[in-house]
């Protein structure tokens, strides 16, 4: 009850934004006959006008956070009653390896790119390794094994919770140029989007499938988190004469994406019927945390991260989108 009481008010505050964008797209739809944008990114661009004017109290933060974070950390773990284990084996062997290369080739592009820019190794890194595998949740797991200090961490943080918002935007609009199908553009938006459940948001205006095959990726490449943060610690242990440990198990595998491929295994057996309320509750939840995610975002602080760690960070980016389309352009996917 005690935390109820204190996740209420900003969760109530997310609610509203989530009418006022659902209202939005209803008059989309009666103005212009259709929706241009979609609730979630309404939910999105209403969350930060309100930001940018307002800063939320302590009052309001616990709400809004969980709001951004555990409801949509259930939403994608709902998403995977509605995914088979066939989508998964449709990604192919091919596109497994092609997945784990162009993770380990962008962190090592990123590094160098960092280094090139005169950031510090250890911010050069957790830049590389956050745009390369999973934004904030890489940050936090590598932090902790390079000894990184907190100024590193929050200055890549910054950017990449801002970068994540202006990602989820703009990439369903390379969808027309690039040419791509759904299925192609769920593979892109699960090689550059940040974190799974922003995924959620940059496929789900494409399509279902996008959405499906966006987020298998997204899970492949978020598993890549282990194998990486193993090796920097072993690298890190050997460079300091010491014996460093590794983060435990649910850093490195966080507790939605067991539930997600739990759910998934269930509903490939047919333990778990394709009920469309499970659908429903998902999208609701997603355009909530959509909100949340917004008014969770100070754009201001961009500037606060220094020129040098936004160029790395965009430029790594860029890498890491060149990397991702040559990858569905040599294996063809479609």
């Amino acid at each position: 009850m005690l935390r109820l009481k204190r996740i209420f008010p900003g969760l109530a505050l997310c609610l509203v934004v989530t009418a006022a964008a659902t209202l939005l797209a209803g008059a989309e739809r009666a103005l212009l006959g259709g929706t241009w944008l979609e609730p979630l990114v309404l939910a999105i661009l209403l969350g930060l006008v309100v930001r940018a004017v307002w800063t939320p109290s302590p009052t309001w933060r616990p709400g809004i956070a969980f709001s951004a974070k555990q409801l949509l950390e259930v939403a994608v773990v709902l998403l995977g009653a509605s995914v088979s284990a066939g989508t998964v084996m449709g990604l192919g062997g091919k596109a497994l390896l092609g997945i784990a290369g162009a993770v380990a080739l962008s962190i090592a592009l990123s590094y160098v790119i960092g280094r090139g820019l005169r950031l510090q190794p250890r911010l050069a890194l957790l830049v590389a390794c956050g745009n390369s595998i999973c934004g904030n949740s890489a940050i936090a797991a590598v932090a902790p094994v390079i000894g990184a200090e907190a100024d590193d961490i929050a200055s890549s943080i910054a950017f990449t919770a801002v970068l994540g918002v202006v990602e989820v935007l703009a990439l369903p609009l390379l969808a027309a140029p690039l040419g791509f199908d759904m299925r192609q553009y769920g593979t892109l938006a699960g090689l550059t989007v940040y974190a799974v459940p922003q995924v959620l948001a940059a496929t789900l205006p494409i399509g279902a499938l996008a959405n499906q095959v966006g987020t298998l990726v997204k899970l492949v490449r978020v598993l890549m988190l282990g194998p990486v943060v193993a090796v920097l610690a072993i690298g890190a242990a050997r460079l300091q004469g010491e014996v460093r440990g590794l983060p435990p198990l649910k850093t490195m595998l966080p507790w939605f994406i067991v539930g997600f491929l739990a759910l998934l295994g269930a509903r490939s057996a047919g333990l778990v019927p394709a009920l469309a309320p499970l659908k429903l509750l998902a999208s609701l939840l997603t355009t909530v945390s959509m909100a949340g995610l917004g008014l969770g975002v100070d754009v201001r602080s961009v500037s606060k991260a220094g020129p040098r760690v936004t160029a790395a960070v965009c430029l790594s980016l860029l890498v890491l989108l060149g990397l991702s389309i040559g990858l569905i352009r040599l294996l063809q996917v479609g």
